[in-house]
């Protein structure tokens, strides 16, 4: 008898522990994507930038610096599609910007400080140029959706191979002056590689309709992850992202820096404006976001008239596991 109840004893502690550590743990990796198109802001805007595809997966790393409250590591493989405004037939000869694609894999990582500041790393290996299948996927997607034929990937810029360096620090203005509801960063960055080569400076700013999350907890800058258990969790903000960028390099428009035997390049408008806005929100285990980019003029004008700044949307999605 004695045996027994040692025996529903015991079982009833394992049966807690696994309830436990199956229900208390936080929630350590994140995986999702982010789909770029032009189309997502209008049915008639499809140009120069026109789609974007990224699967990531990232995964709290150890750290045993007091300063930093977080480091992430992320996986990601993308791929841009690049395109002149006019993509019809009897445009062909008409381009105020080249065909281009660029695909890559990419590794980084990423510090969330407890004083709110974040530092992002990331290094990319890649191709532009016909390599990265660029035509194959436009023409295609178009077909299944119905959407009108592309004709002019023959002016493509021509293979090149894509080795990048990217970094972005974020500081937080203002840290004596706590707002639940309204915080304000100074951001910056910079592209160093065989395709993009450039920096960035400006402000973010969140509006929240709930009580904003530290940045280090924020799907703002993807620090959701979390070692710890955080149940029932609600994040849902407004963003706005004003910058200046200055553009030393751009593969897609100039060609490779290594020969210049594409088609068609153009030389940069190298000063540039930026902007980005839009809201993020995260239920639990579960984050979205939509947002409206513009990108300032990217290159000399070509003669023709056409060439100016653009927009597109982005979608982003992404679900946290154990």
């Amino acid at each position: 008898m004695v045996k027994k109840k040692k025996s529903k004893k015991a079982l009833f502690a394992f049966l807690i522990l696994t309830v436990t550590l199956t229900f208390g743990q936080g929630k350590k990796t994140e995986i999702g994507f982010i789909s770029d198109n032009d189309l997502y802001t209008s049915s008639k805007n499809d140009m120069y930038y026109t789609n974007g595809l990224e699967l990531f997966y990232r995964f709290l790393s150890k750290n045993n610096n007091q300063k930093i409250n977080k480091e992430i590591t992320e996986f990601r493989i993308g791929q841009y599609l690049y395109n002149p405004r006019f993509i019809n037939a009897e445009a062909v000869d008409i381009n105020d910007r080249p065909f281009a694609g660029y695909l890559f894999a990419e590794a980084g990582k990423s510090f969330f400080y407890q004083s709110e500041s974040v530092l992002k790393t990331d290094f990319q290996i890649g191709f532009l140029g016909p390599n990265a299948l660029g035509e194959e996927l436009q023409k295609g997607f178009h077909e299944i959706i119905g959407y009108k034929k592309v004709f002019g990937w023959e002016n493509q810029i021509h293979n090149a191979l894509g080795l990048q360096a990217h970094v972005m620090y974020s500081k937080k203005m203002f840290p004596s002056e706590h707002n639940d509801f309204i915080d304000l960063h100074w951001q910056s960055e910079a592209n160093l590689g065989t395709i993009f080569t450039g920096v960035s400076t400006g402000f973010m700013a969140r509006i929240g309709f709930k009580n904003l999350l530290p940045i280090y907890d924020s799907n703002v800058h993807d620090a959701s992850v979390n070692v710890n258990e955080q149940p029932n969790i609600k994040e849902f903000y407004f963003y706005a992202i004003p910058s200046v960028n200055y553009q030393f390099y751009d593969a897609t428009i100039e060609g490779s820096m290594f020969n210049d035997t594409s088609p068609i390049t153009f030389d940069l408008e190298p000063l540039r404006f930026n902007g980005e806005a839009g809201l993020k929100y995260r239920y639990n285990n579960f984050n979205i976001s939509y947002s409206f980019i513009y990108r300032g003029k990217e290159l000399k004008d070509p003669g023709i008239d056409t060439n100016k700044g653009y927009f597109y949307g982005s979608i982003r999605m992404g679900f946290l596991l154990r």
